[in-house]
C-alpha cells in the first residue's frame, strides 16, 4: 500500500516540502494572515487548509472531515448553512467562540478528529446529529 503525500505551500519562499500521510491528500498552505485572527491556527476553504502555524495529524483529520461535509453540500451551501448556524448560536450563547464550538458541523469534527479511521466509516450527512446537541 502506498502513503498518499501532503503538499505544503511555504508563501514565503516557493519551496515544496512532501510528507508521507496516510489517507487522502489534502493541500496545507502555510501563511501569517489566514485564518483571521489569534484564535485559530488554521481553517479549510473548498477543500485547502490554509494555516499560521504546525498542523498536526489531529487538525489535519478535522479538516478533512469538513472537507467530507463540504462535498456533500456541494461546498457552497455547507459555507451557507455554516454561517446561518453559527449566527442563530450566536445570538443564543452571546459568544462568539461558543457559538463556534456549537455548530453541528464542528462538534461533529471535534468529536471524531482522533479517530483516523472514522472517514472510512462516516455516515453521509452525520453533522445533523449534532445540529439539536449543547
Amino acid at each position: 500500500m502506498t502513503a498518499a503525500k501532503i503538499t505544503y505551500f511555504l508563501l514565503s519562499d516557493k519551496r515544496k516540502i512532501h510528507l508521507p500521510q496516510v489517507g487522502s491528500m489534502m493541500k496545507i498552505i502555510y501563511n501569517k494572515i489566514i485564518p483571521f485572527g489569534s484564535e485559530f491556527t488554521a481553517i479549510n476553504l473548498f477543500g485547502i487548509i490554509f494555516a499560521k502555524g504546525h498542523c498536526d495529524k489531529v487538525t489535519v483529520n478535522h479538516e478533512k472531515i469538513h472537507t467530507a461535509q463540504m462535498k456533500e453540500l456541494c461546498y457552497v451551501l455547507f459555507y451557507l448553512l455554516y454561517v446561518i448556524e453559527w449566527t442563530a448560536k450566536l445570538v443564543i450563547y452571546g459568544n462568539h467562540m461558543k457559538a463556534y464550538r456549537r455548530i453541528s458541523f464542528e462538534m461533529e469534527a471535534y468529536a471524531h478528529q482522533n479517530d483516523r479511521e472514522y472517514l472510512k466509516e462516516r455516515k453521509h450527512f452525520a453533522f445533523l446529529r449534532y445540529i439539536w446537541k449543547r
